[in-house]
């Protein structure tokens, strides 16, 4: 049967935030035929691992998975029963009733149904939470990244997140500031690193919110 993966520990926050800022106009000295422009300041930020390494996040990651742990549970448990059908079914067909093969196999059926429409609500609802989640804390960190990009004079902050439609080639490390927006946040935020879950739960696609810049 096929096989429904379900609740992801790691993702990939699919979030593109682009704050471009003015770039400023020095005063025009008397006599000169055009104004000159300020120099521009640029900074380069992968804002989904900016969100997705939060301490916060971290956290509320953990507390979604627990809440979806019971649920996840009774999927496990539906798909353990329709293997053992399935198996008893193959090993046990030829020597079963017209009839009776035909009942196993409709209940068989069902089964297989049912959790398939299980699988569907439960994971509709955990991106739906996700979803939440991830939109709540990237507008909180997108504050934290306009704040200190204008208290640093930068003109314009671009994201580096997406690397197949990446627009930025070539940056200085040095014009990195994501670690620095992490812990600028978690510092603001006064939440501590969240113990380090373990790893080996089934995956799903994450949800992939567009985060609009903070003003």
């Amino acid at each position: 049967m096929k096989r429904m993966q379900f609740f992801a520990l790691s993702l990939c926050v699919g979030a593109a935030l682009s704050a471009q800022g003015q770039a400023t106009t020095a005063a025009r000295p008397a006599g000169t035929a055009a104004a000159s422009a300020a120099p521009t300041k640029v900074a380069v930020i992968e804002f989904q691992a900016a969100v997705a390494q939060t301490n916060e996040f971290q956290r509320n990651l953990a507390d979604l998975q627990k809440k979806y742990d019971p649920r996840r549970a009774q999927l496990k448990t539906l798909s353990d029963e329709i293997d053992k059908l399935t198996k008893e079914l193959q090993d046990q067909g030829a020597q079963l009733s017209d009839a009776e093969r035909a009942n196993r196999a409709r209940v068989l059926d069902e089964k297989k149904k049912q959790l398939d429409r299980d699988t569907q609500d439960a994971q509709g609802d955990f991106q739906g939470d996700m979803q939440q989640m991830i939109n709540s804390v990237a507008t909180k960190v997108g504050v934290v990244m306009t704040g200190y990009a204008k208290e640093k004079g930068y003109t314009l902050v671009l994201d580096a997140s997406d690397q197949q439609n990446a627009t930025v080639l070539y940056a200085v490390p040095s014009t990195d500031i994501t670690k620095t927006i992490i812990d600028a946040y978690n510092v603001k935020s006064g939440i501590p690193a969240p113990v380090a879950q373990g790893a080996g739960a089934p995956g799903v696609d994450a949800p992939q919110p567009q985060a609009a810049p903070a003003h």
